[in-house]
């Protein structure tokens, strides 16, 4: 396990996971969680753990007032009628958008999430997560590099996930079965989606 920005995201976004689950306390779940890699300690470990712990404190911290954002930029999505993953990715790149944006530029911080998404969650998580935290970055004043031509996509995004949702019930036949998707170590080299 060598130190990456990515690997820490995932490893926060496991550790809010299971904080959603249970009513653990944040130092107590990070330990744990660190305690899995007891054998493990090559270089840039302890980097990567500060780096993770910061993420999971600040997200804590900051829930409410992150959830309260998510949930006013998220059209016609209440946090708790998110899938836990998708709900915990845009904790996430929340939290680095509005508290670490001097540390993670905007589109780091939203292309992370978005690949995270494609790892972790199910098949229209990475177009959801990418719209909702487009439009949680555009309304707080922070403009990409090529503004019209981002907005315009992750708008086209959106909208067909929108409309993908609406019409779901409707468009699936009752004999077709839905994939679940799973949180894995972030060791596992296996695909995140079971059959």
């Amino acid at each position: 396990m060598t130190y990456s920005r990515r690997r820490a995201r995932e490893s926060a976004l496991q550790i809010l996971y299971g904080l959603d689950w249970s009513a653990a306390d944040v130092a107590f779940a990070i330990e744990d969680y660190w305690a899995k890699f007891a054998g493990e300690k090559p270089d840039g470990f302890q980097l990567l753990r500060d780096h993770c712990g910061e993420l999971v404190r600040g997200v804590v911290d900051n829930r409410q007032a992150i959830d309260q954002r998510l949930s006013a930029t998220a059209q016609h999505w209440k946090m708790e009628r998110m899938s836990a993953v998708d709900r915990n990715i845009l904790r996430l790149a929340a939290f680095e958008l509005l508290h670490m944006g001097d540390q993670v530029p905007r589109n780091v911080a939203i292309n992370e999430a978005v690949e995270i998404a494609k790892k972790y969650g199910n098949e229209d998580s990475s177009a959801f997560v990418n719209g909702v935290l487009d439009r949680l970055a555009t309304g707080r004043g922070v403009q990409p590099a090529d503004a019209m031509g981002e907005r315009n996509k992750t708008a086209r995004l959106q909208g067909k996930y929108d409309k993908r949702k609406k019409s779901g019930a409707a468009a699936k036949s009752a004999a077709t079965a839905v994939k679940p998707s799973a949180i894995k170590a972030p060791d596992d080299q296996s695909t995140a989606k079971q059959p």
